[in-house]
């Protein structure tokens, strides 16, 4: 008999407890009972992963119980679909009890949980073997939306003591539970640690009974609810306090209180982003200006003039100018219109013409910005949303090169056909433009109530210029500190990726400290860590180094906004015109000290980086004494928010709230990006290494548009298991701070080693492999004169058989005593090794001429590819220990100045002779392809013979 109440009968009620009930009984019931049939059948299957299997392996990991083997599979997707019902009344019931008039944040959070179920189903009945690719998107959309709406139920949980708790516990769990997951599957994927994929499911499990878990606590809640046509108790109407409530009343006077205690709107949201995005903007013009222009010295082997466009950046200095200054403040939305023309380069063919519209748009994007900060100086909190909004946009630009393999795409090196995204960036650009220039700018006025003594405009000038550098030079991609720490394999330390997003996180986590604890950012105790942090990054490797750069990471950003709130006290041309000029000049030094071959005074500052890192702390040193002097001649209650910012306090929160989706975002790309480590040899079945040589010219090519994908189409056509990549360090502001192996290896599947990182000084040699990596160490050969020459000795697995990979730069022809002594070291490298070897290099010499006949001796023990081959001068392929089968030299197309070599060998075969048989002699798997005889493809084509050569 259903209940009756005065004011109606009730024809059936349920107590919300129920939903929880049946949602975690289903929700268990389906893991644990796929888990138990999958142990009962199929035990050693699933316990079975790629390297090991039992009894090195003996958990099951959660993926492999789920998965693809019935009937297991089958008892999991049955009991998901029944816990849908369940799980949509929870989302539900969630939403009802915590809405309250005017609050967005129950609606966002519904929003999330409605998502994270229909994900959910996704990768559950769409499969990795059906569709890897969506897959994928529904998995890693589903674990970004675990973070908000775990946060989001701890954050709104009612005033229930015992259920907070258990939140609070579970949610920490959770959490804590995901580092030594990662650590032990990376044991497993990097290391192939045996027994790392058992300990990583004992966490896997974990973190998934914990999930279910969590939302079991809501038991305790909807105890409360009864699911009628009317709810008996009020619950929903708003008669208690949630704890949020309660949490901002209590910090209602702190920074984080006043941020996130006001109503939400939309407007603000999209002002927000649409600054962020113009912030976005001006990072991608600035970093592109160094790519653009390092094609011109890089084509005259020296200087060429053009790099004085470097200078565009010092526009600022007008600023000086009072009639100017006011003209700009007042036309600021035109000025930032014209920075837009940057975006438009793409569609100038002509390098030159194309260097000065980016340089033209490099100042006009200077003298906007700046303008902007000191236009807002009097105002605070627009004040900060300006400086939030740049260094955001460094963080956005940041995490597209992380999505993009460390190119930008609306860079004017990338259009339609090399992975451009140049209209859409536009388009989006002009629309942000237009939408922040309705919020009329500041006239620059007279900060208020300030005392006199506000700190050095020099000061804050030179302060300006070391930030400027640093967030330049070390955290405008996310791999750079990475690859400064990298010393070959095992790997011993951070990887581009996932661990790209470890650096983006730092960045996100150092703005926030310096918009909420100002005082501590610019404090001399933080100062002083972040020197030691500079000193680990700088000399040591690995994990020590790394986290240095995480250090140094957090430091740069969050100084950022009272570096630049203590500048714009002064004039602008002192402070920001100053700092850029200085900035330009540790632009220019940090290429010397690895071009001081090719530069005047080059000498000077020869392989030192860190004079480099010395400099721009000291740099940075000053403009934090101008900032504590200007702190110090603030009121205390205008240094603490309580005058003209307090009330703009809201505004911030809009710039945390797009701060914190990027993470999300950063974390997703990490997570699609993780290298898969399952690659395979074109012809396995032949026993057959297709291993090449080539320079790459920087990635740019003869028209300068980047070049990493025709690079990947010619190397897949190729069929190259082995290449040796030269000229391939690219991680310096002139370069644009690129990476090109990383999208070649993802893309390829193939393993990669940078090679020496840009703090080794040298012009980059890198590897890549099909064939799993065991060893490599770099080598700086010597080279007392001329320019560092890069080497990496490898050591691979060749279908079970080591094999040495030796890759190397050796100095220019005019240094050479530098390449006699680097050929007498080579040789006795190659010759130290016992293991069959090939050599991919660049050794500047003629053919059984000079150091030629120290590299192929008694001395190395190596041969040449082909003896007979008289028309070389740089690239060389030398080989001992395999058959070598065949050999081709394949046309540069306009890609870059140097062919491509390639050989192809035999592992476990006897060397042969050097005699030549026709090609009909050859397996068709030893054959290489005929795509590149005659005209060959997109200008790339067997030449010199012609066609491939075959050896008996």
């Amino acid at each position: 008999m259903a209940p009756k109440y005065k004011d109606g009968d009730v024809v059936a009620s349920l107590s919300g407890k129920w939903v929880t009930i049946f949602h975690t009984v289903a929700a268990y019931a389906a893991f644990l009972g796929a888990l138990i049939v999958g142990v009962r059948l199929h035990y050693y299957k699933i316990v079975e992963n790629e390297y090991y299997g039992y009894p090195e392996e003996w958990i099951p990991s959660v993926s492999a119980t789920i998965g693809d083997r019935h009937p297991e599979r089958s008892v999991f997707q049955f009991f998901i679909a029944v816990t849908s019902g369940p799980r949509f009344a929870l989302v539900f019931l969630w939403y009802i009890m915590t809405n309250k008039p005017n609050s967005v944040a129950p609606k966002f959070l519904a929003g999330v949980g409605f998502l994270r179920t229909i994900t959910c189903g996704g990768w559950t009945y769409v499969t990795s073997t059906e569709n890897h690719h969506w897959h994928d998107i529904f998995m890693v959309s589903y674990l970004v939306a675990t973070v908000p709406w775990t946060l989001g139920c701890v954050a709104m949980s009612p005033p229930n003591a015992k259920a907070i708790k258990y939140r609070k516990l579970l949610a920490g769990m959770f959490f804590g539970n995901l580092a030594p997951l990662t650590y032990f599957f990376l044991q497993h994927k990097v290391h192939r640690v045996a027994g790392a994929y058992t300990i990583y499911a004992v966490f896997e499990w974990a973190v998934v009974l914990i999930d279910v878990a969590f939302d079991a606590v809501t038991y305790l809640d909807f105890d409360g609810f009864d699911i009628i046509v009317r709810d008996i108790k009020g619950t929903s109407k708003g008669d208690y306090r949630k704890v949020a409530d309660a949490v901002l009343e209590k910090e209602k006077d702190k920074p984080i209180g006043q941020t996130f205690g006001g109503v939400f709107t939309w407007n603000e949201a999209i002002d927000a982003a649409a600054d962020i995005y113009n912030g976005f903007v001006f990072w991608s013009i600035l970093t592109s200006l160094g790519a653009s222009i390092w094609f011109f010295p890089l084509w005259h082997m020296g200087l060429s003039g053009h790099e004085v466009v470097v200078m565009a950046s010092v526009s600022p200095l007008l600023l000086g100018v009072p009639a100017i200054r006011s003209l700009v403040i007042r036309n600021l939305p035109v000025v930032h219109l014209l920075s837009l023309s940057g975006l438009l380069a793409y569609l100038v063919k002509a390098p030159e013409n194309r260097l000065f519209t980016v340089g033209f748009s490099t100042f006009m994007a200077c003298l906007a910005w700046s303008a902007s900060f000191y236009a807002e100086r009097s105002q605070p909190a627009k004040l900060e949303a300006r400086i939030s909004a740049w260094s955001i946009g460094l963080i956005a630009s940041s995490i597209a090169k992380f999505a993009f393999w460390t190119s930008n795409p609306i860079w004017p090196i990338v259009h339609a056909e090399n992975g451009g995204w140049n209209k859409l960036g536009l388009a989006v650009a002009i629309l942000a433009v237009l939408r922040t220039s309705r919020n009329k700018a500041g006239t620059g006025g007279e900060p208020q109530m300030l005392r006199k003594g506000g700190g050095s405009a020099t000061s804050a000038g030179l302060g300006l210029a070391g930030l400027f550098f640093g967030l330049h030079s070390l955290l405008s991609d996310s791999s750079t500190m990475i690859l400064w720490v990298w010393e070959g394999y095992p790997v011993r330390g951070p990887l581009a990726s996932p661990h790209g997003a470890w650096t983006i996180c730092a960045m996100g986590v150092g703005l926030l400290i310096g918009l909420f604890y100002q005082e501590f950012a610019r404090s001399w105790t933080f100062y002083g860590v972040s020197c030691i942090a500079a000193a680990l990054l700088t000399t040591q490797s690995h994990w020590s180094g790394y986290y240095g750069a995480l250090t140094l990471a957090v430091y740069l950003m969050a100084l950022t906004p009272p570096l630049i709130s203590s500048a714009t006290r002064h004039s602008p041309a002192t402070t920001f015109g100053l700092g850029f000029l200085i900035y330009n000049v540790l632009v220019l030094a940090h290429v010397w000290v690895v071009a001081y071959a090719f530069v005047p005074g080059g000498p000077l500052l020869r392989e030192r980086t860190d004079l480099i890192m010395i400099s721009m702390m000291l740099l940075i040193g000053a403009g934090v004494f101008s900032a504590s002097a200007s702190a110090s001649a603030t009121p205390r209650s205008v240094a603490r928010g309580k005058s003209s910012l307090a009330p703009g306090q809201k505004l911030r929160s809009y710039y945390v709230y797009v701060l914190l989706a990027l993470q999300l975002l950063s974390a997703a790309v990490a997570f699609m990006r993780f290298p898969a480590f399952n690659y395979k040899p074109y012809h396995e079945e032949e026993k057959l290494v297709t291993a090449g040589v080539w320079t790459i010219h920087f990635s740019l090519d003869n028209d300068m548009w980047s070049s990493e994908r025709r690079i990947r189409d010619v190397m897949k056509e190729l069929e190259v298991d082995v290449m040796g990549l030269l000229e391939s360090d690219l991680q310096r502001i002139f370069m644009g701070n690129r990476d090109t192996t990383q999208f070649l290896a993802e893309d390829l599947g193939m393993y990669v080693d940078y090679g020496p990182g840009p703090n080794k000084h040298t012009w980059g040699a890198a590897l890549l492999s099909k064939f799993p990596i065991l060893n490599s160490t770099h080598h700086l050969l010597p080279s007392p004169v001329g320019e560092l020459a890069p080497a990496i000795h490898a050591t691979l697995d060749m279908y079970g058989e080591l094999v040495d990979v030796i890759v190397f730069h050796s100095g220019q022809e005019e240094d050479v005593e530098d390449r006699h002594l680097q050929t007498q070291y080579l040789s006795k490298l190659m010759g130290s090794s016992p293991r069959p070897m090939i050599l991919l290099s660049y050794l500047v010499t003629k053919p059984k001429e000079g150091n030629y006949n120290t590299h192929v001796s008694e001395i190395s023990k190596m041969r040449d590819i082909d003896p007979s081959d008289w028309d070389r001068w740089c690239e060389y392929i030398l080989y001992k220990g395999l058959k070598r089968t065949g050999y081709a030299r394949v046309s540069r197309s306009t890609i870059t100045d140097t062919e491509i070599q390639v050989g192809k060998f035999v592992v476990g075969q006897p060397e042969g002779s050097d005699d030549l048989i026709g090609e009909d002699m050859v397996p068709p798997g030893q054959r290489f392809p005929t795509l590149f005889r005659g005209e060959g493809v997109r200008g790339h084509r067997y030449h010199v013979f012609d066609e491939p050569r075959y050896y008996n």
